[in-house]
């Protein structure tokens, strides 16, 4: 009886085998494949090459927004971007012309909210892929990244929201997440605000006209 058994197990490990051979090797050629094109591209790769092309992207973001705007992104991390042109969000419009925002992530959906109350809206996915050659890949360089969404909210803000895949608050992005970013950036306000006015009193009053009479 165990000799019965032993064959039979014999047989169905041997089956086995014979069903599984083309699976391993397809995984085989596929590694072989992988290795071979990791191999080709680090012929050529330059461990600095992102580093460089997101201080460059951060340039062409600096030169394009502004002060405040720069500010906000070098210290915050993202950008705020006013409502204006698109179809208001039904959240908004029920509070009868009550502006809304957007808050500008690398790589992250665009997150519109209502600055007043800080409450989200909605999650908008858009991708702009590096077509650069001979390097391109599907990931824009950060700072690249927040630029294109920044440029299309102001150039077609109607366009952009239309086109993009829209979710509720907290399919991409943790919500308190988001709050703590606006939290952060309602201090940020406040503190530029603060400096500003402290830089107003330290300068010195302009002269007025002369008395006629002295």
């Amino acid at each position: 009886m165990a000799v019965a058994l032993c064959a039979t197990s014999l047989v169905v490990l041997a089956l086995l085998w014979e069903v599984s051979l083309p699976f391993w090797d397809r995984k085989l050629e596929e590694r072989r494949a992988r290795k071979a094109a990791r191999e080709a591209a680090g012929a050529d790769y330059d461990p600095g090459r992102e580093r460089r092309a997101e201080q460059r992207a951060r340039e062409l973001l600096k030169s394009c927004v502004n002060d405040e705007e720069w500010g906000m992104y070098r210290d915050l991390g993202f950008l705020r971007v006013w409502g204006g042109s698109a179809e208001v969000p039904d959240e908004a419009r029920e509070l009868r012309g009550v502006p809304y925002a957007y808050l500008i992530y690398p790589h992250k959906p665009i997150v519109a909210y209502l600055p007043q109350t800080g409450r989200l809206l909605n999650e908008y996915c858009v991708e702009f892929p590096d077509e650069t050659r001979p390097y391109g890949s599907p990931r824009l360089p950060d700072s690249d990244d927040v630029l294109a969404k920044w440029m299309a909210l102001k150039g077609d803000e109607r366009r952009l929201i239309n086109e993009a895949n829209m979710h509720l608050p907290g399919r991409q992005i943790d919500p308190r997440q988001v709050q703590r970013d606006l939290w952060r950036l309602g201090q940020w306000e406040r503190e530029r605000l603060a400096r500003a006015n402290q830089a107003a009193k330290g300068r010195p009053r302009a002269a007025g006209p002369a008395d006629p009479t002295s």
